[in-house]
């Protein structure tokens, strides 16, 4: 008996928002520039407080015109946040110790006209008035955990890498093609490394 696969109908409508977002966006005034959008690590640091690794950094998020009409249509964007920890070895390759990802969801409610901020992680949430400072609250990390000091090697030194992107993999597989083929989907900042003071 052949198995037929079931499409949830929030997919559809997601395809469905998301759609017709491009397409009003599409058929704006030859004015409105397309914007590109990017996301960049511009300053990045690691301290060791009460025997745990922090960490504390600056993004800049400038999110794409098609992620921004996506957001008013109603998607809502994932931002992760990805942290290596990585053993420098003299004679072999370095070695990945640990990998952190830290998922926000950004999501848009427009009967109130707030942003909403959550992390996914830990499940805070926050509500801001504007895009602006929704985005700026992301780009703000502070004393974020990234591992314990115990579980390193006393005599082995270490680097710490982070990028920022704008995650795509939660969306259904129709979403995800359409985003493949379109460059404002890739936003995904460049790795900063630094070393792990111990």
């Amino acid at each position: 008996m052949s198995r037929t696969r079931i499409i949830r109908p929030a997919t559809w409508l997601a395809t469905l928002l998301l759609l017709l977002g491009l397409a009003a966006g599409n058929s704006l005034a030859q004015d409105e520039a397309d914007r590109a959008g990017y996301f960049e690590v511009r300053a990045a640091e690691s301290r060791l407080i009460e025997g745990v690794h922090t960490l504390d950094a600056r993004l800049q998020l400038v999110l794409s015109t098609e992620a921004l009409r996506a957001l008013s249509s109603g998607i809502t964007l994932t931002i992760e946040l990805q942290v290596e920890v990585i053993r420098v070895r003299r004679w072999y390759v370095d070695n990945l110790e640990a990998e952190l990802a830290v998922r926000f969801e950004l999501e848009y409610r427009p009967l109130a006209q707030r942003y909403i901020v959550r992390n996914l992680n830990s499940g805070d949430q926050d509500s801001f008035a504007t895009l602006y400072s929704a985005l700026n609250n992301l780009g703000r990390v502070q004393n974020m955990p990234i591992i314990d000091g115990a579980v390193l090697e006393a005599d082995s030194d270490y680097r710490v890498r982070l990028r920022s992107m704008l995650q795509t993999r939660q969306y259904s597989a129709p979403l995800r093609m359409l985003f493949f083929w379109r460059d404002q989907w890739h936003l995904e900042s460049e790795w900063s490394e630094w070393t792990l003071e111990r």
